[in-house]
């Protein structure tokens, strides 16, 4: 009997047992489901920023909304600034003079007209004599008249008084100068001083010379230029112009980030012999006078139109962990950070071949201001709002 009931509590204990774990695990189960809810939530959150309309505004955070577009297909190239010589001018003398005085510097905006320097030359001097005498004759003989001196001596007067007088304004004298002094009467006054004039409106980008220095003929002596309108030069692989049309549109920057729009007008029709590039010539807008002789840039020109294509501004694309992303909105105030996968860049555009979808909205300003507070909210900080 003693075996039989011993046989018998096996089995019951086993039970009991039994149910025993099977409570434990009904208890278990619901925390741990929510442990791995709230696991799940911190990860939706934490790739996500909550900012509302004012935050945004706040942050400089603009939104867009992606589609297809058809986009200019470009080259981009290096390029230099240079003066306009269509609008520029080089201020020289045809004769041996010295400077007197200076009346422009360096970076002054001058006007058409307006004296630059005086200079006095022995040979103007023995022109400017030459003319005032000549002068004189031509006017007794031409108040006697053909009828009274002879038809010869006539018009060898005439001829000398123009000569004198054409060989003065050659020499770097104005005509109107010229008749002041005519017109004076003094022969005094032909000391062989003149004074050079501006023939353009401009900025006087160069006045290599000192008071008193002795300026050979053909020596630059100041040179002006309208740099409201620049050049660029660009230098650009020979094959690729071909592609290249004049009026092309262009743009060029300093910095890779500010642009001047800008226009293909010329290209050169011979090879660099160094590079063996072929240049092209840009005219751009410079009425805020940011570019400059000398500085290099970066120029972008158009060689085509692509077919409708999904892009979204560059401005909108940042790297995050060594990814291209983006941050895509929901509910007007979530900011999503979306792995994509980028193509081309055209101009401000880049081209997107996954990630998004078209109608989708994106941040495409303020982006560093969203990611940081994404790095923030990922380094323990709380959750970004």
């Amino acid at each position: 009997m003693n075996i039989s009931k011993s046989t018998m509590d096996i089995p019951i204990m086993n039970i009991s047992n039994f149910w025993v774990v099977c409570l434990c695990l009904a208890l278990i189960t619901p925390a741990t489901a929510q442990e791995d809810d709230h696991n799940a939530h911190d990860d939706e959150q934490g790739n996500a920023i909550e900012l509302n309309a004012k935050q945004q505004r706040s942050a400089g955070i603009s939104l867009g909304t992606t589609m297809r577009r058809a986009l200019s297909e470009s080259i981009r190239v290096p390029g230099e600034v240079v003066v306009n010589a269509y609008r520029s001018a080089r201020v020289t003398t045809r004769i041996t003079a010295q400077v007197l005085t200076r009346h422009v510097k360096l970076g002054d905006h001058v006007e058409p007209g307006q004296p630059l320097v005086t200079l006095s030359s022995v040979e103007m001097a023995e022109a400017q004599g030459v003319l005032i005498v000549s002068d004189r004759e031509w006017a007794r003989v031409s108040a006697l008249g053909p009828d009274t001196v002879s038809e010869r001596r006539y018009t060898e007067t005439q001829v000398a008084q123009q000569q004198a007088l054409a060989k003065v304004i050659a020499y770097g004298m104005t005509e109107a100068q010229a008749t002041t002094l005519l017109s004076s009467g003094d022969a005094r006054k032909a000391t062989g001083e003149f004074v050079l004039l501006a023939p353009q409106a401009g900025t006087v980008l160069q006045d290599d010379f000192i008071v008193g220095e002795l300026i050979e003929p053909g020596r630059v002596l100041i040179d002006i230029s309208d740099e409201s309108v620049m050049w660029v030069e660009a230098q650009t692989v020979a094959n690729s112009v071909a592609n290249i049309a004049m009026g092309s549109s262009a743009r060029v920057s300093l910095d890779g980030m500010t642009w001047f729009d800008g226009t293909v007008i010329q290209q050169h029709h011979r090879l660099d012999e160094t590079t063996r590039t072929k240049g092209l010539r840009i005219e751009v807008d410079n009425s805020d006078d940011r570019l400059h002789p000398g500085q290099f840039v970066e120029a972008e020109i158009a060689i085509g139109v692509s077919d409708k294509i999904l892009a979204v501004p560059s401005t909108a694309i940042t790297m995050l962990e060594g990814f291209p992303t983006v941050f895509k909105v929901e509910n007007g105030h979530e900011f999503h950070a979306e792995t994509i996968q980028t193509g081309a860049t055209m101009g401000d555009w880049t081209v997107i071949l996954a990630g998004l979808s078209e109608g989708d909205e994106v941040a495409v300003q303020g982006v560093f201001h969203l990611k940081s507070l994404l790095l923030k909210s990922s380094l323990g900080e709380g959750h970004a709002h």
